[in-house]
């Protein structure tokens, strides 16, 4: 693809609205009326939501039924103006996310600690702003937890190529060094790589639960015991499946152990704002014991300005999200959950089968509701152009090329999974008919895969640049 194409093709992407709606580039010397406001934001709003309301979309929005949204709307505009920041003025916050922490550690397995067993067994955690936060957070935590108890100037984290780009995010940030290791046959970490990449400088060991790529759970209980065996931090990854796994077990589905119940999982990552309901903008990440908790924060007693404190990177928060995700959790209960997991992995079986029954296609691995396939013989991902043509939004994958839909509350409306699998046949047979057809994001990935990792990076700082053009 040529340069120029390559990013008329991004831009055309990214700024669709660019001669369709007024452009504002500097203040206006009076201000629009609220009223306009509304109504412009309205008009987005209207062109963007039927693509997810009627189950198009891979993730992005997990529950999305009206009633649903306008509950989380109602709670947020009560606590708008709260910020755990000022805990004087709004203890109501500290409320809502030391529940939202407590409802989610007891999910995911805080009751296999003993009573009494101590601050330093305790499942404990914070609230945060999502999954990329609370893996930073936690990767900081075995950084600066390492370097004061082992003296480790050089950490090092384990984590396998399919483990959440957080990680390298994490790495880069924090002057760590990410050593990635393969996958194994059935798309899970290499328990021996694991093993023979373990140094003296290795401060965790990480895991998923499941990964975001193919949506397979790592075997957690053998890479706890390789970090329990060192002395060592493991962290699950469970952004993607903490409020899914607990109750697929419930339901009798296959869940390998993950949680806190694994002896060595010493810390864990939950989405609220994913399989949680609750809208976005809120994670929770949790530590066995208070002592490993206390390395993420951050505290100084000697600013001019008093005492400061926070325990996660933001100073000032918004109080209204952490109070819309406890009002998810508490009004959906543990019931809301079951019946929302049984209905996802229904639909997620209904669209495997669909998608084993096209011989063109192969699934990666034994998901229970992430379903990344790929193919042997045709260009995967003009077969996801084909689909982006027929309105799906899907996720394109690489090493290897593959596209995964995550199943969400949206598909099992009636109607979506067997049009998803209707229209995966007819993009399939689209491809096998005019494989010489090259549009949408097809090349995109193509020129991606060839070119040196280098110039991938710089393409992609572009993209980022073009984000911010008016």
């Amino acid at each position: 693809m040529d340069p120029f194409d390559f990013m008329k093709e991004l831009e055309r992407q990214l700024k669709p609205y660019k001669d369709v709606f007024p452009s504002t580039s500097r203040l206006p010397e009076y201000g629009l009326s609220r009223e306009e406001v509304l109504g412009l934001v309205r008009a987005l709003r209207d062109r963007e939501q039927a693509r997810w309301q009627k189950g198009y979309a891979s993730g992005a929005v997990y529950h999305g039924d009206e009633e649903h949204i306008d509950f989380l709307n109602q709670v947020y505009a009560l606590q708008s103006q709260s910020n755990p920041l000022h805990a004087d003025l709004w203890p109501s916050a500290l409320k809502f996310e030391a529940e939202v922490v407590a409802m989610t550690a007891d999910m995911l397995g805080a009751r296999s600690v003993p009573a009494g067993a101590g601050p330093n067994a305790k499942i404990c955690g914070t609230v945060s702003s999502g999954g990329t936060e609370s893996i930073l957070l936690a990767m900081k935590t075995y950084r600066d937890w390492a370097r004061d108890r082992n003296g480790i100037t050089t950490p090092e984290i384990i984590a396998p190529v399919s483990a959440h780009a957080a990680f390298d995010k994490a790495a880069q940030y924090f002057g760590m060094r990410l050593v990635r290791i393969p996958l194994d046959s059935e798309y899970k970490a290499d328990v021996e790589a694991v093993r023979a990449a373990i140094t003296p400088n290795t401060v965790v060991i990480v895991g998923s639960a499941p990964s975001f790529p193919h949506g397979i759970i790592d075997p957690i209980p053998a890479l706890a015991a390789l970090a329990q065996e060192h002395g060592i931090g493991c962290h699950v990854d469970a952004c993607l499946g903490g409020f899914v796994l607990p109750w697929a077990e419930k339901l009798g589905y296959p869940v390998p152990p993950f949680d806190f119940r694994v002896p060595g999982v010493t810390s864990m990552s939950a989405d609220t704002h994913k399989y949680g309901y609750a809208p976005k903008g809120s994670s929770v990440v949790l530590y066995r014991g208070q002592d490993l908790r206390h390395y993420q924060y951050y505290t100084t007693a000697d600013w001019p300005g008093g005492l400061y404190f926070s325990p996660t990177f933001a100073g000032s928060r918004p109080g209204a999200l952490s109070a819309a995700a406890w009002a998810t959790l508490v009004s959906m209960g543990e019931k809301g959950y079951i019946e929302a997991t049984r209905r996802i992995l229904e639909t997620a079986a209904a669209i495997k089968a669909g998608v084993r029954e096209i011989p063109e296609l192969r699934i990666l691995g034994d998901p229970l509701w992430v379903i990344a396939f790929t193919s042997d013989t045709l260009n995967i991902y003009q077969v996801m152009d084909r689909m982006t043509e027929r309105g799906w939004s899907l996720n394109a994958l690489q090493r290897p090329p593959a596209v995964h839909l995550a199943i969400t509350l949206r598909h099992t409306q009636p109607g979506v999974a067997e049009r998803f699998v209707n229209d995966l046949k007819a993009a399939v047979a689209d491809v096998k008919a005019h494989p010489e057809v090259q549009t949408g994001m097809a090349p995109i990935y193509g020129l991606a895969a060839s070119v040196p990792a280098a110039l991938v990076q710089e393409i992609l700082r572009t993209y980022i640049d073009m984000m911010y053009e008016v």
